[in-house]
């Protein structure tokens, strides 16, 4: 991770706030433990820097967006890492733990609404629940 720009003062895209120090996220591991590259490409003027708190909640914005996409597969009867019960699980829990971050959360940044949290974790266990009942 860099810390803030050297030069002119930098705002945290998310909040508004321009107490440091601030991030700029780079290369890292989806939810599911796969690697991809976050790094704005050299033509972007404008890149995105987050002061620590934000940069936690995009974080936890990654992990919603990365459960949904694979929930959305699933429910859409395409291939996903949901297909495994462990990772189910796994989604769940994190699923839970976002809601409490949130639910606990102060901040003034909000880059996920606490009712999409709480409406996902909704579908993923009636989902699990129903595939684990006997037909």
């Amino acid at each position: 991770m860099d810390s803030g720009q050297a030069g002119s003062v930098i705002r945290c895209d998310a909040c508004g706030t321009d107490r440091g120090p601030l991030m700029k996220l780079s290369l890292g591991k989806d939810f599911f433990g796969r690697a991809y590259d976050r790094l704005s490409p050299s033509a972007d003027q404008s890149p995105k820097w987050y002061c620590e708190s934000c940069s936690m909640h995009k974080n936890l914005q990654r992990d919603f967006r990365d459960i949904l996409g694979e929930f959305d597969k699933l429910a859409s009867a395409q291939p996903s890492v949901l297909e495994a019960a462990d990772q189910v699980q796994r989604a769940q829990l994190r699923l839970r733990e976002i809601r409490a971050i949130l639910e606990g959360s102060r901040e003034a940044c909000r880059l996920l609404d606490p009712a999409e949290v709480a409406a996902l974790l909704g579908r993923v266990q009636a989902r699990a629940e129903s595939a684990a009942s006997p037909r």
